[in-house]
Formats: structure tokens, C-alpha cells, sequence
């Protein structure tokens, strides 16, 4: 009996992980409902490069909940890089930065982190395009 409870212990789902599920179905709600047609394909990331462009001002929408609503976008980019190359998320709910220590790791073995990817887009920019950070991926 005790090997049946491990391996049940072992399926279930972080807290984080379901999390992450959550803001990501949240905000593609709340993306193409302001205007940003999402729909979890690798081109939609140019959407978000949009709406990180057009809402980063002190009027848009990250001036508000920016916490909350980065961790989302961070969410989605990781499941659109996960239906684009394959992997699988890696939380650590003990983590207590876990929201932003959250990766991913690739079916090739690479370790990405799209929450603080999303960070990096909202402090730096363009530079930090979403879209070429995803297709990049592609070249590994």
C-alpha cells in the first residue's frame, strides 16, 4: 500500500504548476479581450511583443496588477513554447520566488524561464522581443 500512495503522491500537480495553468487561461482571456488575438500558436507571441509595446506606459495595462499579470504572460509564452518544442514545467512550491524561479525544461535538455523572460520584455523592451526569444529556441 505504501508504493500505491507514493506513486499517487508523485502524479499530482504542484500548487505552482496549476497556477501557472490558471493565469494562462486568464489571460488569454483578458489578451483578446483588449484587443490582442491570442491563441496559443508560436505566432501570437508577436501579439504579446504588441501588448508589452503598446501597454508598458504609465496608462497601460501593466501599470496596474504588473505582479500578477506578468506572471500570466510569463505562463502563456512557457505553454506556447511547450506546445511548440515539447518539455515540461519544473516548480519547486518550497521556492518562495517560485512564480519567477519557474522553468521549463526542453525535450533537448535545455532550461528556459518565460516568467522572467516576460520580466526582461517589460524592463527592457523590444530588445527583448518575446517572438525571436521563442523562434531562437528553434536553432538549439
Amino acid at each position: 500500500m505504501g508504493l500505491f500512495k507514493k506513486k499517487v503522491k508523485e502524479k499530482q500537480e504542484s500548487a505552482l504548476k496549476m497556477d501557472i495553468i490558471k493565469a494562462k487561461d486568464w489571460i488569454i482571456l483578458a489578451l483578446c479581450s483588449s484587443g490582442y488575438p491570442v491563441d496559443t500558436t508560436l505566432e501570437s507571441l508577436k501579439e504579446i511583443d504588441r501588448f508589452f509595446d503598446e501597454q508598458c506606459g504609465p496608462n497601460g495595462l501593466l501599470s496596474e496588477q504588473r505582479g500578477n499579470r506578468l506572471f500570466a504572460i510569463g505562463a502563456y509564452i512557457g505553454e506556447v513554447i511547450i506546445s511548440t518544442y515539447g518539455g515540461e514545467w519544473i516548480c519547486d512550491d518550497k521556492d518562495p520566488m517560485g512564480e519567477v524561479n519557474a522553468s521549463i525544461r526542453l525535450l533537448d535538455g535545455t532550461i528556459i524561464w518565460p516568467i522572467q523572460r516576460a520580466v526582461k520584455r517589460y524592463q527592457n523592451g523590444a530588445e527583448d522581443s518575446i517572438y525571436a526569444y521563442a523562434c531562437a529556441l528553434n536553432s538549439k
